[in-house]
C-alpha cells in the first residue's frame, strides 16, 4: 500500500467522512452518521439512541491495568455518548474479544465492571458473543432513549451562544481518569430537564477535537479563552486542550439560559462544577484561542485519532 492511498493519508475523521457519503438512511433515522448516538424514530414522545464504542488493548488499555476499570470504561463510553444526546441507556449487547491464555479470574474481573455499570445506570444487558483473539478487544453497543424535547445534537449551536464545560479537563492518562471516569450522565439530564442546550458533545478525543466537531456540523465558529478552560492539577493548557479521555460534557446555550445557569448553579450549589470558556462566532471568524495577554491564534484541529 503506497502512503497516497493509507487510511493515515486522509485520518480517521477524514475517512468517516467517506464512508458518510457511501451510506443511505430511509425516514426513520432522523440522525445517522456525525453525532455521538444515531437518532431513531420510536413513537410520539420519544427517539431511540444507538451508539457502539470499540476498545482495543494496545490503543485504549494496557492489560497489566484493572481489569475491573477496563470493564467499567467499556460500557462508561457508551453511556457518555447516550449522555451527549440528552438520553438515557436502556440496553447493552457486547461482542468480547479474549485470548485464549487469558487468566479466568482477569476475565471475571472485566466482566463485572461491565456488569456493575449497567447495574449502577440500570441497563440492561441483553446479549453479545464471545470470540478468541489476540488482544482483548470489547465491543459494547447501547441503546437508549430521549424525549423529543429533550434531544441535543452537534448541529444546532447558535452564533451568540456560551460555551461551557462540566468538570476539569487534561491529565486523564496520568491521573487513571480515563478508565475510572464517571460518564456524566446525571449532569446531562438536569441540564436537558432545566435549559434549553443547543448542542453538546462528550469530550472523549480533545476539547479542540470534539469542539470542531460542533462548529462543523453547526456550520459556526468559536473563541475560547485560555485562561477559562479548567485544567485538571496534573495537566496544563496543551493537555486541556488535546489529549482527549476526559470524558467531560462540552455544550452551548444562548446568553439568556445561560444566566440562568450560572444563577442556579451558584445557588443551588451543584454537584459538579461547569465554567463559560469561550463563546459560539460566524464561521468566517473561524475557531481561536485567546490568552491572558490578549494574544489570539488560530487554533489547530487536532486530538486523538486512531489513523
Amino acid at each position: 500500500m503506497t502512503k497516497r492511498s493509507a487510511l493515515s493519508k486522509i485520518g480517521e475523521f477524514g475517512f468517516i467522512n467517506v464512508i458518510k457519503k457511501m451510506v443511505k438512511t430511509d425516514g426513520s433515522v432522523l440522525r445517522g452518521i456525525g453525532d455521538d448516538a444515531a437518532v431513531l424514530r420510536f413513537d410520539k414522545d420519544k427517539y431511540l439512541l444507538l451508539t457502539v464504542d470499540m476498545l482495543i488493548e494496545g490503543a485504549h488499555f494496557r492489560r497489566n491495568m484493572n481489569p475491573y476499570d477496563i470493564g467499567h470504561k467499556a460500557l462508561s463510553c457508551s453511556i457518555s455518548d447516550i449522555a451527549a444526546m440528552g438520553g438515557l441507556p436502556k440496553y447493552a449487547v457486547m461482542s468480547v474479544g479474549l485470548p485464549k491464555d487469558l487468566n479466568i479470574s482477569y476475565a471475571k474481573s472485566l466482566y463485572k465492571g461491565i456488569i456493575d455499570t449497567a447495574n449502577k445506570y440500570k441497563i440492561n444487558l441483553v446479549g453479545g458473543d464471545t470470540n478468541r483473539s489476540d488482544k482483548i478487544i470489547i465491543d459494547i453497543a447501547l441503546v437508549g432513549e430521549v424525549e423529543k424535547n429533550k434531544l441535543v445534537l452537534r448541529s444546532k449551536a447558535k452564533v451568540g451562544d456560551l460555551i461551557f464545560v462540566t468538570g476539569f479537563l487534561g491529565g486523564s492518562f496520568k491521573s487513571g481518569k480515563h478508565l475510572r471516569f464517571i460518564p456524566r450522565l446525571n449532569e446531562a439530564r438536569l441540564l436537558v430537564d432545566n435549559y434549553r442546550i443547543n448542542s453538546m458533545v462528550d469530550i472523549s478525543d480533545g476539547l479542540v477535537q470534539d469542539l470542531s466537531h460542533i462548529l462543523e456540523e453547526s456550520r459556526v465558529g468559536a473563541t475560547i479563552f485560555a485562561q477559562a478552560i479548567p485544567i485538571d492539577r496534573t495537566a496544563d493548557l496543551k493537555s486541556a486542550l488535546y489529549d482527549g479521555e476526559d470524558f467531560e460534557l462540552l455544550f452551548t446555550i444562548s446568553k439568556k439560559e445561560s444566566r440562568k445557569l450560572i444563577k442556579d448553579a451558584l445557588e443551588n450549589n451543584f454537584s459538579f462544577s461547569i465554567r463559560p470558556i469561550g463563546m459560539i462566532t460566524d464561521r468566517k471568524k473561524g475557531f481561536s484561542i485567546v490568552y491572558g495577554s490578549g494574544r489570539e491564534r488560530k487554533l489547530t484541529v487536532k486530538g486523538f485519532r486512531h489513523f
